[in-house]
C-alpha cells in the first residue's frame, strides 16, 4: 500500500497489486506541482541540524500541514535548500543532477567540498544561467530542476502513462496480467505478463527447434518505465520470462518517447501500438544469436560485458555461473546472452532498487547489437 514516508529520499515502493500502484501515483500527483522560474533567480542554501534555517523551515512546514520530518530527511541527505526569491524548498537527491545541468557544471570533486562551499559554487554559476527552469515539487521537496523554455522538457503525467498502458494491454492482449510495480523518486516502472500470447514468440520457438533446442516455457512480458525528474522518457520494453528458473530476458532497445517539447500521451499511445511488431523484431535478434558460433565462451562473455561496462563483480559471477551450467566447450552467442541476462536477477537478490535494475536490463540488451565474433579470442583474458 501507499506509505506516508514517501517524501524520504530513499523511499522505494513495491506494489504487488495494480490498484495499489495506480493509487500511489494518483496520491503523489495530488501532492506535486510544476513551477516555472527564471533560472538565474535560483539559489542554493545549506541547511544543518540545529541551525536557524532548520527551525524556520520546520515551523513553516508545520503551519502548512506538511511533515516536519521532510526537513530532517533533507539534512541527512543533500543538506540543501533551493531558494526562489523568498521561498525555500528542500532539495531531494535525485534533483542534484538536474541542478548541476542548469548551472552548467559537473565533476566528482564537488561532492567532496563542504555544503556551504558547494552551494556558493553553484550559485555563482546559476547567476549566469539563461532562460527558464521547470521545477518539479513533489511530496514537499524539489525533485528536479529542468529546462523550462518552450523547446525544452515536456511533461508526461506519470499516472496517465500507466493508465493508458493498462487500457491498451488489457484491451489488446487477453492474457495480460499485472506482475508488480515500483516507485522511486527518479523512476517509476511496472511489469505485465502477456500469458497466452504464443503468436508473439512462435517464430523464435520454431527457430529453437531447428537448432535442436528444447523450447522451454516462455511468456512475453512488458515493462514500462517513466520519470518526471529528467532521468528518462516513457519507455516500453519487450521482455520474456524463460524456463523453470523464470529468467527474465531483455529483448533489445525499448520503444522510447522522450520528454522533448511537444511530446504527448497520444504519441505514447502510438508507441504502444508498435508493441506487437517490436516483439517480432526482438525475436529476430535472438534468432541471429543462435547462428553465431563461439569457440571460447568465457573470453567472449568477459569481452562483451567489458564492452557494456558491467561492473567487474557481476561479470565474474555471471561467468562462473555460466561455466557451471554450460562448461567451457563451444556454444552460441545465444547461450552467452542468456548467461549475461542473469545479472539483473543478481542485482534484485542484493536489494537493488527497480530503477537501477531497469537500467541494467537495458545495458544487457545492448549486447544484442555487439560484434560477438570480435570477442571470441583464445588465450588468457586480461581483466
Amino acid at each position: 500500500m501507499y506509505e506516508t514516508r514517501v517524501f524520504a529520499d530513499d523511499y522505494c515502493g513495491v506494489f504487488r497489486k495494480q490498484e495499489d500502484f495506480l493509487e500511489c501515483l494518483k496520491s503523489i500527483g495530488r501532492n506535486s506541482s510544476w513551477q516555472r522560474k527564471s533560472a538565474r533567480n535560483l539559489r542554493l542554501v545549506a541547511i544543518t541540524s540545529g541551525s536557524k534555517v532548520e527551525e524556520e523551515m520546520k515551523e513553516r512546514y508545520a503551519d502548512e500541514g506538511l511533515d516536519e520530518e521532510i526537513i530532517a530527511d533533507t539534512i541527512v541527505n543533500t543538506g540543501l535548500l533551493l531558494k526562489v526569491r523568498n521561498q525555500y524548498y528542500p532539495v531531494r537527491n535525485c534533483a542534484i543532477k538536474s541542478i548541476l545541468d542548469r548551472a552548467g557544471i559537473s565533476g566528482a570533486g564537488l561532492r567532496r567540498v563542504e555544503k556551504n562551499v558547494y552551494a556558493r559554487i553553484l550559485n555563482d554559476c546559476l547567476k549566469a544561467a539563461k532562460g527558464e527552469a521547470l521545477l518539479r515539487i513533489s511530496e514537499g521537496k524539489v525533485s528536479a530542476v529542468l529546462g523550462g523554455d518552450c523547446h525544452d522538457y515536456a511533461v508526461l503525467d506519470m499516472e496517465q502513462v500507466f493508465l493508458h498502458t493498462v487500457d491498451y494491454l488489457t484491451g489488446n492482449f487477453k492474457g495480460c496480467r499485472y506482475m508488480e510495480g515500483f516507485y522511486e523518486h527518479d523512476m517509476v516502472s511496472a511489469v505485465w505478463q502477456l500469458t497466452g500470447e504464443d503468436a508473439l514468440l512462435d517464430a523464435y520457438r520454431d527457430e529453437l527447434a531447428l537448432h535442436g533446442r528444447t523450447a522451454e516455457e516462455m511468456v512475453p512480458m512488458v515493462k514500462v518505465t517513466t520519470s518526471d525528474t529528467g532521468s528518462g522518457g516513457a519507455n516500453i520494453y519487450p521482455m520474456l520470462v524463460y524456463g523453470k528458473g523464470c529468467t527474465t530476458i531483455s529483448l533489445g532497445s525499448p520503444l522510447r518517447l522522450g520528454h522533448r517539447n511537444g511530446s504527448s500521451l497520444s504519441e505514447f499511445d502510438a508507441q504502444l501500438k508498435l508493441l506487437y511488431g517490436k516483439y517480432q523484431l526482438a525475436a529476430g535478434n535472438l534468432v541471429k544469436l543462435l547462428k553465431i558460433d563461439i569457440r571460447t565462451p568465457a573470453n567472449c562473455m568477459k569481452g562483451v560485458m567489458d564492452r557494456l561496462g558491467i561492473p567487474r563483480k557481476y561479470e565474474a559471477e555471471a561467468v562462473e555461473l555460466f561455466l557451471a551450467q554450460y562448461g567451457e566447450g563451444p556454444c552460441t552467442a545465444h547461450d552467452i546472452y542468456f548467461g549475461i541476462s542473469e545479472i539483473p536477477f543478481m542485482l534484485a537478490c542484493e536489494g537493488w532498487d527497480g530503477g537501477r535494475i531497469a537500467r541494467m536490463e537495458e545495458t544487457v540488451a545492448r549486447a544484442l547489437s555487439v560484434d560477438w565474433t570480435g570477442y571470441d579470442v583464445p588465450g588468457a583474458y586480461r581483466w
